[in-house]
């Protein structure tokens, strides 16, 4: 399948993105298809500089079957090359990891309640029909 995606760039600390369009087999960094474009993040996004798009050949291959990742699609969204996709809906971001691991292990512990109750009645039941043995 194929992909318009971000392939790194730069040095460290000091990434350089360019739309590629790739085979999604591909490693991010690795063999592509073509150069589509350019994304500096450091640049602040008022600056012309932080994007670079070739508006046509995206066209073309978006007409092609390839489909973007999350992050340019919201990149062709802001360029008004395709629609902007939606918000994702993400509750447990703004949740500390550490805190987001305990409120999961009190949701579980709860669900794990309910299910043993039912469970109990079941295995009885399994127990009280007769096996059939070999002959």
């Amino acid at each position: 399948m194929l992909k318009l995606r971000l392939s790194r760039g730069g040095t460290k600390k000091r990434p350089v993105y360019k739309v590629v369009v790739a085979d999604s087999r591909f490693a991010r960094d690795g063999r592509f298809i073509e150069k589509v474009g350019f994304f500096n993040p450091l640049l602040p996004k008022e600056k012309k500089e932080r994007i670079g798009l070739e508006a046509e050949r995206i066209k073309y291959w978006l007409g092609q079957g390839a489909q973007p990742t999350t992050r340019v699609a919201r990149i062709l969204g802001e360029n008004e090359l395709m629609p902007m996709p939606a918000n994702g809906n993400n509750p447990q971001k703004a949740i500390p990891k550490k805190d987001r691991k305990k409120e999961e292990g009190s949701k579980e512990s709860k669900k794990e309640e309910a299910p043993k109750a039912d469970a109990a009645p079941k295995a009885e039941a399994k127990k009280e029909a007769p096996k059939e043995g070999k002959k």
